[in-house]
């Protein structure tokens, strides 16, 4: 017999929303006045590594206003048409600034090739050595101040942002050290040859956006998202929450849908079985430190748990209880539920783990 479902959920923060959309404009505001610095750069050095840098900053800017524009949408609430939030586009944003990054990778090595075939003498190199460091200096502070909101307020977005204004970062000090090399030895076929160094690394970042992104579009799991819901269900159960199954997290933007198969005992009530599930679900909510939503389905016990179920007075136990198993992850994600003999066996395997941990400490 099933028995019901209760959800609690977790409203999104305003204060996270305002800081994501604060972060997004920054990135779109320091991107514009960067590429026009790089591009000023390039007119004074004639610079292939410097035009590579400037063709970047050009992505950037395109990906700092996908960003504001996704990060916006993502702070919208659920509603009719969206009843699990707009958080999904953070991923598409993320989508399209690694193929934005990958397109530019491509790119600055079709230039750097041109360049080593059909290249112009440097000028002013002193000067666009300065220029490119110093814009490059402002994009490290840029990109750790986006990762860092990103990570914190849970922005796909924003994180992928981030990481392509680093990427930017280390295109600039690769430039510089080029042009630094060229400015010594006077051998100026190092300067298309390093900004083709610089794209094959730019390359593999897109490369690795593009994985991340496609994978929270497709709902892969994330296998820490997974554990911390593991062990703070386990720290926060209370009597009647057996065992779980079934459990499911997947991610919208900085939002989490998870839903689990509760196991609690078959005499209860609806009602009583309702109002635990709901409490327990606020309670571990409320430990997380993600926003989201929580849906719990009821299973009854059939009586295969009892050995390690705390629910005193029971009138439907057929043994006594000896020993609680941690939730583990292999369980918790498991389909269905153990037979009472498989059931019996982990209880067995779990408790001499614990003892043999114990005699060791």
């Amino acid at each position: 017999m099933e028995l019901q479902e209760s959800a609690a959920t977790y409203p999104a923060d305003p204060r996270a929303d305002r800081v994501r959309r604060r972060a997004a404009l920054a990135s779109v505001v320091i991107s514009v006045l960067l590429l026009a610095v790089k591009f000023y750069a390039y007119s004074l050095t004639r610079s292939t590594a410097v035009l590579s840098d400037a063709l970047e900053s050009i992505v950037n800017v395109f990906a700092a206003l996908g960003a504001t524009a996704a990060v916006q949408l993502a702070s919208k609430p659920p509603d009719r048409n969206h009843p699990y939030g707009h958080g999904k586009v953070e991923f598409v944003s993320a989508s399209f600034e690694g193929g934005l990054i990958t397109f530019a990778a491509v790119l600055l090595i079709y230039q750097a090739a041109r360049s080593l075939l059909f290249g112009e003498p440097l000028r002013q190199l002193d000067v666009g050595i300065g220029i490119v460091l110093g814009a490059g200096a402002v994009n490290a502070v840029l990109g750790l101040y986006l990762l860092r909101v990103g990570k914190r307020h849970r922005s796909p977005a924003l994180v992928a942002d981030g990481h392509h204004i680093i990427s930017d970062f280390w295109t600039s000090l690769g430039v510089g050290v080029g042009l630094v090399a060229v400015r010594w030895t006077g051998i100026e076929a190092l300067d298309p040859l390093i900004a083709a160094a610089v794209a094959v690394r730019l390359g593999v970042t897109g490369l690795r956006l593009l994985r991340h992104s496609i994978g929270g579009l497709m709902d892969e799991e994330d296998p820490a998202i997974v554990q911390q819901l593991v062990e703070v269900m386990d720290r926060e159960h209370q009597p009647g929450i057996i065992r779980i199954h079934s459990l499911r997290a997947i991610r919208s933007g900085s939002f989490h849908n998870v839903d689990a198969h509760l196991v609690v005992p078959e005499y209860w009530s609806v009602e009583l079985a309702h109002g635990v599930s709901e409490s327990y679900a606020r309670t571990v909510i409320d430990c997380l430190d993600f926003d989201g939503e929580i849906e719990f389905h009821t299973d009854p016990c059939r009586q295969i748990y009892c050995s390690g179920c705390e629910v005193e007075n029971c009138p439907v136990r057929r043994e006594p209880f000896t020993f609680r198993p941690p939730f583990t992850v292999a369980e918790a994600v498991r389909k269905d539920p153990p037979t009472r003999e498989a059931a019996r066996q982990q209880w067995l395997r779990v408790r001499e783990s614990t003892a043999t941990r114990g005699e060791e400490t």
